[in-house]
């Protein structure tokens, strides 16, 4: 039988450099691979070739989220913080079956700050590279 229940944010689970994140808001990330398709004689195409892969994303955190991980550095800058983040979708107690990625060696490329007239707290969208991403299904 085929379970089409889709995952929402409540079945949502990230540790990030092994602290589990309450005050996580989002995360996004991709892989990604260069492509290239080579042509020879005549007009299509004879391959596609492939080259480096990559992985980007971003977290966004509540500011007091951001001055954890700013105090666990050992430069008290998040730029210089290398983790890793393990992102479980799923809720076993409801029967789903966990999906697990691991972004292994992360670093941050920006650490913006910002607050405007009205906001009730500050929310920091941190951009990152990575090493690698392992899938997982239990």
């Amino acid at each position: 039988m085929f379970d089409s229940r889709q995952y929402d944010w409540s079945d949502i689970t990230v540790v990030l450099g092994g602290k589990d994140l309450t005050g996580i808001r989002g995360i996004k990330y991709t892989e990604k691979q260069e492509k290239e398709v080579i042509y020879g004689k005549g007009a299509l195409p004879m391959s596609i070739q492939k080259g480096n892969r990559s992985i980007e994303g971003e977290i966004t955190l509540l500011q007091s989220e951001l001055e954890v991980l700013i105090l666990n550095s050992p430069t008290r800058s998040i730029l210089d913080l290398q983790v890793n983040a393990v992102v479980n979708y799923g809720n076993p107690t409801s029967g789903d079956v966990p999906i697990t990625d691991i972004i292994q060696g992360i670093q941050f490329t920006e650490e913006p700050k910002e607050m405007k007239q009205g906001d009730k707290f500050m929310e920091v969208t941190l951009p990152f590279i990575a090493l690698r991403k392992k899938n997982m299904v239990a």
